[in-house]
């Protein structure tokens, strides 16, 4: 970004839990679910088996389904895989939830708010310009700006006069990113 020297400050991102479902309740006109303790439910008719992932509104608690599996034949799932649903694997819980394929299929969206945190060392004074590079731990999709506005304690507007940045302030990435920081007076 920067031809001349410059520190580096390392942020990271990181998730601290599941984020909500956009998913519509039967039962109550709120608009949002949670996995909760995240229990995969396997039914099994003659050599089909079925498999949800159990969902719980917020409002209400009432449980709901996520298809998983419909109808597919019982050999056609890896062994690990059917023993993974059975022990309600966590592992297995966030690769399905967090999958684009089940997320479409079932009709919801997955609201981000409050499921990450920004870990910063504190930005020091003197060294302009300052490099930013930001890493995530898992994929978090966060807007840039909101992020650089919430690490460094800045409007909006001074983000788009103080920042160089390569990639759209406005859009969510998943993906590691850098910045350069200049001096206010600057």
């Amino acid at each position: 970004m920067s031809s001349y020297l410059h520190a580096v400050l390392p942020w990271a991102v990181r998730r601290t839990r599941l984020p909500l479902l956009a998913l519509r309740c039967v039962a109550c006109p709120s608009g949002r679910a949670t996995v909760g303790k995240g229990k995969f439910r396997v039914n099994a008719n003659g050599k089909r088996l079925d498999v949800w992932l159990l969902v719980n509104c917020v409002s209400c608690d009432r449980t709901g389904k996520i298809t998983v599996h419909d109808r597919v034949p019982v050999r056609s799932l890896p062994a690990d895989l059917l023993a993974g649903y059975s022990d309600n694997s966590p592992s297995l819980v966030v690769d399905t939830l967090l999958a684009p394929l089940i997320a479409r299929r079932n009709r919801f969206a997955l609201d981000w708010d409050g499921c990450w945190e920004l870990h910063a060392a504190p930005v020091p004074v003197d060294p302009w310009p300052l490099e930013i590079t930001v890493t995530f731990d898992v994929p978090v999709p966060v807007r840039p700006e909101r992020l650089i506005a919430r690490g460094l304690g800045i409007t909006r507007h001074e983000i788009a006069r103080r920042v160089k940045i390569e990639i759209p302030l406005n859009r969510r990435t998943k993906q590691d990113f850098s910045f350069v920081l200049v001096g206010s007076d600057q």
